[in-house]
């Protein structure tokens, strides 16, 4: 069970459907269609879809900067889970690779129904810093969708939960999340 006061979450592909997004704004602003969510079957996206690295890359910056029509989703049920983790356990800490929180912050007011200071936004610019920022904060569990870092994260002592994307589709040792009514479950209220 997760001790929902020392459990935090990355946001990108946990909280955030940033991935469709990537695919409207591609879709939208550079005329690439066909490509579907469960094709991106990798972290690095110019190894698993046919776009080309400079459209990527300013596909991303757009998500980065906040410059898009379509409004970011979350993915579903986070708003419900992390509102009761917020409201009952203290703050909520959200980590991640992000190099600015860039409109991440705003997002989060308009998600969660929490009091000011009830989330904290921590844009480590890479993710080998995550666990540094997790263990500085006497987190013992951290839920991500990167596989990598997952590793990285075992390896500092944190235990992660995986939670499900076609990008970490290898095998792995972590407990693994489909949802967030499943990690819901798992969480000790």
């Amino acid at each position: 069970m997760i001790d929902p006061a020392s459990v935090a979450f990355d946001i990108d592909g946990v909280i955030a459907d940033t991935m469709t997004l990537f695919l409207e704004i591609a879709r939208d602003a550079f005329q690439i269609d066909g490509i579907r969510y469960e094709d991106i079957s990798c972290y690095n996206l110019a190894e698993c879809i046919p776009i080309e690295p400079e459209v990527i890359e300013a596909v991303v910056g757009r998500i980065l900067d906040g410059e898009y029509q379509m409004a970011l989703q979350p993915i579903d049920g986070a708003g419900d889970v992390l509102t009761h983790i917020g409201r009952d356990y203290g703050p909520l800490l959200l980590v991640t690779a992000r190099p600015y929180p860039g409109p991440m912050l705003k997002w989060f007011q308009d998600l969660l129904p929490l009091n000011q200071g009830g989330v904290e936004l921590v844009a480590t610019g890479s993710f080998e810093n995550k666990a540094d920022v997790l263990k500085q904060r006497k987190i013992t569990c951290f839920v991500e969708d990167r596989l990598e870092t997952c590793y990285r994260l075992e390896e500092a002592g944190i235990m992660p939960v995986l939670f499900k994307q076609p990008w970490n589709r290898q095998p792995h040792p972590f407990v693994e999340v489909d949802s967030w009514k499943q990690l819901e479950s798992l969480i000790e209220f």
